[in-house]
């Protein structure tokens, strides 16, 4: 069955037109990618059917308010948010004109220094980036608010981390917007995430959780933080998509991917000649421990937020969308 028929009936609100220009836009700009990569025939009718409908879904959406939509993008590690993104980017701004900016919560990790000074006063575990309490969430806020103002020459600075250095690079490097956005997004493994009870908490998910937070105090300190500033955060969300990842085997998988393909990027960059002992490229034992922060969170918002995000695609294990979920569809357009 086409995935094109679990949209809603007049929730498209695109003409043929429309959709055939919206494709044609996307399958340009991606087209040496897809040429590199080899890519079956069977991408188009993914832009027809999930990608362009998604794209037009949220134009509507960004129509009936006034001023720019606030768009959250959650989904696990290694579930294609940043794909995602690029491939609404285009189809929404070169399909349909919008200006279109997005940022990642991975933006705004505390830099190291400071995520070594709350492993002190808090919890050992903190210095590992992440887990809410290792962003800065005041920075997220701003970006977000100077993004939603009506102000042509206002320039929003947008951080940027460098994962292979497990620090933040020098303001000089941070990416610079002018003016205003008709749609901002803002992607992350948590984007949206609810705290958890007490009850909730009281139990260790993992060999993680079960030796190194023995008294809970860091488990704790996070779910306090959804409870305050990532609520602050998330509420600036007008509307909330979920990449739904099949399971926490496929978390691992597709994670251990990404920093392989990390590392292959750090040896294009860096010759082989200059040292590297800077670098901090995980092992798999490293990876395993590093999923472990996510756990808890990853496990909730996989059985909850279904339910929460306005649309759900879900993932099956070759990491195709295999199911979507509207929750409020709109009325006619």
């Amino acid at each position: 069955m086409s995935l094109l028929t679990r949209w809603p009936r007049n929730q498209l609100c695109l003409s043929d037109e429309e959709r055939r220009h919206a494709v044609n836009a996307v399958e340009q700009a991606f087209a040496a990618t897809l040429e590199s990569l080899k890519v079956d025939i069977g991408l188009k009718e993914m832009f027809e059917e999930i990608y362009v409908p998604l794209a037009a879904w949220i134009l509507a959406r960004q129509r009936r308010q006034e001023g720019p939509l606030v768009l959250g993008i959650n989904g696990a590690q290694g579930a294609g948010k940043s794909t995602l993104f690029n491939l609404l980017e285009v189809i929404l701004g070169e399909g349909f004109g919008l200006r279109v900016v997005g940022f990642s919560i991975d933006d705004l990790y505390k830099t190291r220094a400071d995520r070594e000074l709350l492993a002190e006063s808090v919890h050992p575990l903190l210095v590992t980036r992440g887990v809410p309490g290792t962003h800065d969430v005041e920075l997220g806020v701003e970006i977000i608010d100077s993004l939603c103002a009506d102000d042509p020459d206002r320039i929003t600075k947008i951080p940027v981390f460098d994962k292979s250095i497990d620090d933040r690079c020098p303001d000089s490097v941070w990416q610079e917007w002018v003016g205003g956005a008709d749609l901002i997004v803002f992607e992350g493994w948590c984007v949206g995430a609810q705290p958890q009870s007490e009850a909730e908490l009281a139990d260790p998910v993992n060999v993680l959780e079960r030796d190194e937070d023995t008294d809970a105090v860091w488990r704790t300190y996070v779910n306090e933080q959804l409870k305050g500033p990532y609520k602050a955060l998330f509420e600036r969300l007008d509307m909330l998509l979920m990449l739904c990842v099949p399971s926490m085997d496929a978390v691992y998988e597709w994670r251990s991917l990404q920093e392989k393909k990390l590392a292959e990027r750090v040896r294009y960059i860096y010759d082989t000649q200059q040292p590297t002992d800077h670098l901090r490229i995980m092992n798999e034992d490293e990876i395993q421990r590093f999923i472990q922060h996510y756990e808890r969170l990853t496990r909730a918002m996989l059985e909850q937020m279904p339910e929460q995000a306005d649309v759900t695609l879900f993932l099956n294990e070759n990491h195709k969308i295999a199911d979507i979920r509207v929750l409020k569809p709109l009325r006619d357009c």
